[in-house]
């Protein structure tokens, strides 16, 4: 995959991404470097190599910057999908937004079995480019709401994956909250139905999974602090002095005015 030379600093708004760089990118010539190039890339641009002349301006509208970026993946999914486009080619493709598509045509593939959605999706979870692995999960999150349990069945084997993108994959899908995608009711509700996910990362060495495990957290302590105060309590009293539950414990706390979790932030 193409990278751009590392001279080049990540810019923190479109106005300082150079001409060239932005237009390499909306040829699918290099990787996005931050969150910024991503919001910036022409979906329409990007998207015709792959579609010909198949767009009208009636598809092309819903991929214009002014609608959100989740709804534009979506929408560009979705085309590919209408127009048979291969999401295994795409998949292997240097842009990590057209890989990003790619975990969207899976999710919203009509032909595959939810089985099948994750197992296709995986390498996509596993991508060196942290934006498709986002993606990634973003993509299957409806899953969660169709059908939690299963999500649940799936996922849960991903705990012990040897790669942790992998393993926090398993637990970012399953977050209560989330800033990009719809709330899961039924883990704000009754978070302890991810206690098959939480239990198994734990201990976990990753600091990338702990950060995971410690956000789930964090998003279960909006509607249930107690439950999150005495998950943490239960968990340091076997593991006291394992420094990923703690780490994890006190970043799940930090929103909490809990004086347990002010002890935890002096011992670590």
């Amino acid at each position: 995959m193409h990278a751009l030379p590392q001279v080049v600093k990540s810019a923190k708004s479109r106005a300082d991404i150079p001409n060239h760089v932005l237009e390499s990118l909306n040829q699918g010539l290099i990787e996005t470097r931050s969150l910024v190039e991503g919001l910036a890339i022409d979906f329409c641009q990007l998207i015709r190599p792959f579609l010909l002349h198949n767009l009208s301006q009636e598809d092309l509208e819903p991929l214009c910057q002014s609608f959100g970026i989740t709804k534009r993946m979506r929408t560009a999914a979705l085309l590919l999908n209408r127009y048979q486009v291969d999401f295994n080619v795409l998949a292997k493709h240097p842009s990590d937004t057209v890989r990003g598509w790619a975990a969207y045509q899976i999710a919203l593939h009509p032909d595959l079995k939810l089985t099948e959605r994750f197992q296709e999706i995986k390498p996509l979870a596993d991508d060196p480019h942290f934006g498709v692995r986002e993606w990634a999960w973003l993509a299957m999150r409806p899953s969660c709401l169709a059908d939690l349990e299963k999500v649940f069945k799936v996922v849960q084997g991903w705990t012990s994956a040897e790669s942790e993108n992998l393993r926090r994959f398993s637990c970012e899908l399953t977050r209560p909250r989330g800033v990009w995608c719809a709330h899961i009711p039924t883990l704000k509700d009754n978070p302890q139905q991810g206690l098959k996910i939480l239990e198994p990362l734990k201990c976990d060495p990753s600091r990338y999974v702990q950060n995971s495990v410690a956000n789930w957290l964090n998003d279960a302590a909006k509607s249930k602090s107690s439950w999150v105060i005495e998950l943490c309590q239960q968990w340091l009293q076997h593991n006291s002095k394992d420094p990923a539950v703690l780490y994890i414990c006190r970043r799940a706390q930090r929103s909490l005015n809990n004086p347990f979790s002010k002890t935890i932030k002096r011992s670590v």
